[in-house]
Parts: C-alpha cells; sequence; structure tokens
C-alpha cells in the first residue's frame, strides 16, 4: 500500500551515482559516496555542515571501523581509510576478474567487511559501458586481509545486503529482479531460497533493516522505496522525488530517520537537470532502524 510519510530533501548535489549510506552514531553523520564522481561525503543532519572528499580512483561503498576510521570499497579493491588523502589497500577480492568491479558493501554482525561485486558497467571516465555477462558474487574481508567467497560468481548487480534477527542474509540481484535469503553458517552461506513478493516498480537496489525485521528497499527507476515484511510481503510503498533511489540507512538521534541516496546516472533531458535527481532524502519512519556494524 502507498504510505504517506514525511520526506525531506537534505542536499541537491546532485551526484552521479550517491550510494552506501551509513550513520555514524559518535560523530551524529552521515557517510555515503558517489561513485562516478569518485567523491566521499558526509553530513551533520542537525547543523548542516558538510564535508567531501575527492578519491583518484571509484568509490563503490564504504563502512566505519571500530577503531574510528573507515573501510572503503573502492573498483577492484578495499582500503582502510581514516579520513584524510591515505588509503591502505587490503588486497584486490577479485584479482582474477580483471573485468569485474566491486558494488554493494556493508560491515555485518561478524564485524567482517561483506561485499558485492559485478561486471564492470563503467568506462575509465564514469559513462556506461554495457554488460554481457553474470559474473557478481559475495564475499566477506577480514581485517588481516583474509578474504572468503560466500556464493558462486553467477550474479548480475550484487545488491542489499541485511542480516536478520532469526539468522538469515537477504540479499539481491538487481539484473534479475530477485532477492534471495540465506541462511547465515559458520562456513558461510547455505540454503539459498527465493525470498520477496515481486515489486511492478523499478529494480532492487541497496536496503536497510529496521528494528522489526522489516527491509526497506530502493527501487532503481522506480521512484520508491518498499518496504517488506519479514516473510517477503509488501507492507507499504513511500513514493520519493526522484527516479533512482540507491540505497538507505537509518540514522538520527533516536535512528528513526531512513535517509535516502539517489542517482542520475542514466537520465536524459529535462529530468537530468531535475535538483531531485541525486540528491539526499530523508524519510521521517514510525519505527527505529539499529545501530551500525562496526569492522573490527
Amino acid at each position: 500500500m502507498e504510505s504517506a510519510l514525511r520526506i525531506r530533501r537534505l542536499r541537491c548535489d546532485g551526484n552521479i551515482v550517491g550510494e552506501s549510506p551509513v550513520w555514524c552514531e559518535r560523530t551524529q553523520r552521515l557517510f555515503w559516496v558517489d561513485i562516478c564522481g569518485r567523491t566521499i561525503h558526509a553530513l551533520h543532519p542537525v547543523s548542516g555542515e558538510h564535508s567531501e572528499w575527492a578519491t583518484s580512483d571509484l568509490v563503490t561503498s564504504i563502512g566505519l571501523r571500530s577503531d574510528g576510521g573507515a573501510i572503503v570499497g573502492r573498483e577492484r579493491d578495499l582500503a582502510l581509510w581514516d579520513f584524510e588523502k591515505t588509503f591502505v589497500s587490503l588486497g584486490e577480492v577479485e584479482p582474477d576478474l580483471p573485468d569485474n568491479r566491486l558494488n554493494e558493501g556493508r560491515v555485518g554482525p561478524d564485524g567482517a567487511y561483506w561485499v558485492g561485486t559485478m561486471q564492470n558497467n563503467l568506462q575509465p571516465d564514469g559513462s556506461a559501458r554495457s554488460m554481457n555477462r553474470t559474473s557478481g558474487g559475495f564475499y566477506r574481508v577480514w581485517r588481516d586481509g583474509r578474504k572468503e567467497q560466500l556464493t558462486p560468481r553467477e550474479y548480475g548487480i550484487c545488491n542489499t545486503m541485511a542480516w536478520t534477527p532469526d539468522g538469515r542474509f537477504i540479499c539481491a540481484d538487481t539484473l534479475a529482479n530477485t532477492f534471495y535469503s540465506f541462511d547465515v553458517a559458520s562456513a558461510g552461506l547455505t540454503n539459498r531460497r527465493l525470498w520477496a513478493q515481486p515489486v511492478e516498480h523499478g529494480l532492487p537496489d541497496g536496503s536497510a533493516l529496521d528494528s522489526e525485521g522489516f527491509l526497506w528497499n530502493c527501487r532503481f527507476g522506480g521512484g520508491r522505496v518498499v518496504r517488506f515484511a519479514p516473510d517477503g510481503s509488501i507492507d507499504r510503498s513511500v513514493e520519493l522525488p526522484c527516479s533512482a533511489p540507491t540505497s538507505c540507512a537509518f540514522g538520527g538521534r533516536d535512528l528513526n530517520t531512513l535517509f535516502v541516496t539517489s542517482a542520475r546516472f542514466g537520465l536524459t533531458g529535462e529530468r537530468a537537470r531535475h535538483p531531485d535527481e541525486g540528491g539526499l532524502f530523508a524519510i521521517d519512519t514510525n519505527v527505529p532502524g539499529s545501530a551500525t556494524f562496526r569492522f573490527m
């Protein structure tokens, strides 16, 4: 059902591909990246103070570390970052697949950084590049650089990472317009099955889990966020001012604000110039999220 929650536009920077929002409860700031803009952003929503850091490489995701720094996904590798210019690489994730790149990344409840890959759809200048195979997979990487492949390399675009209270891992393949549910075991992921009711609007991009175990999913190209119940049924749909919401994260002092990034990548004409495309939004929800996991 359609839901009329209050939506605020916080910034209209025109991110090319805004992605990977994550809330820092220590500093009360939201971090996110602009993949094609090669920029990391931070915003203090109360004061409006905004910071940004240019990167020399594509920057695909960001997570927070327990020691106060960050871990950043780049085109090919993961790197430790302390909010300065220097990045310390933890090594490439798929050194044997040079035509792949990193995509979604998020710190899991185990303290590792979970990351998904895809065939590279970007030219060196950030313009679009055609895809002709499904070679993405899900991995987790530990602080010492140890890497574990969690799935076969059979997904088009690895997206959405959420760990449910009952021990499941929810993820999505954007190109297949499909959600999957896995059981999380000590050795990795087992028992894959389809999850979630089909949605007529857009494709599944990034998601955030709330404290009731419901998944809020950004629908790329569908201009909305859809909230799924734990059984995969649709609970509500929240229409947004932008065409291509990309990912979301709970934050704010009470963790009941859903921050949503968006993209203007691929848009043309008047829509590409609209200030809402590539903007950052806040949805005032009636349910809080959970505290951010930190890379150990």
